[in-house]
């Protein structure tokens, strides 16, 4: 402990007994002219907005799966289609709750100095809670096609939702993340 008025140095935010890494969060704020607590602060922002962004979606999947199950075509579906829709269903509803954990982890952390950690959860929620979207969507897109247009074409047009939502959510981002071509301002660094 320090002597005098000083407050004792607050231990560094942790996860499973393990700090977390602030190197790379410090170099960022070295090379943008910031301090840790202000890329913090962009990152939680950059989260939120993100997180505005694919909740709108979910919430009016799940208003629509939710209302499905109330139409009076609801009844003539096969063991197929009702198998579709629980998983439809099961997975908007996983995806809403992981995409709103981080709320309430910010409200049970908050003014607690743990953003470092707020912002690590956040970030793994957000990937979750994105990829339990691709299996929502797609069969969501299974069911309504069909419904509507039979069973082969519903089994394409869900194997494209699939691979789109694979593609453009997953692989195109990591291929860039890794092929380190992300950045052409500043060369790459190891």
């Amino acid at each position: 402990m320090r002597s005098g008025n000083s407050l004792p140095a607050l231990p560094h935010p942790t996860f499973r007994g393990r700090q977390f890494d602030h190197s790379r969060a410090l170099r960022l704020a070295e090379s943008r002219g910031e301090t840790l607590d202000q890329v913090y602060d962009r990152n939680v922002n950059e989260l939120l907005q993100e997180l505005r962004v694919a909740f709108t979606g979910v919430q009016i999947l799940f208003a629509f799966l939710l209302g499905l199950a109330f139409t009076q075509r609801f009844a003539e579906l096969d063991a197929f289609d009702l198998a579709v829709y629980t998983v439809a269903l099961l997975s908007t509803a996983l995806a809403t709750m992981v995409l709103i954990a981080p709320v309430s982890f910010h409200r049970i952390v908050f003014r607690r100095r743990q953003k470092a950690a707020l912002v690590v959860v956040a970030d793994r929620l957000l990937i979750v809670g994105l990829a339990l979207l691709i299996p929502a969507i797609s069969s969501a897109v299974l069911l309504i096609l069909d419904v509507v247009l039979g069973r082969w074409q519903a089994v394409v047009g869900c194997s494209v939702t699939v691979l789109v939502g694979l593609l453009t959510w997953y692989a195109l981002p990591l291929a860039i993340r890794y092929a380190g071509n992300g950045d052409a301002a500043r060369p790459h660094q190891p």
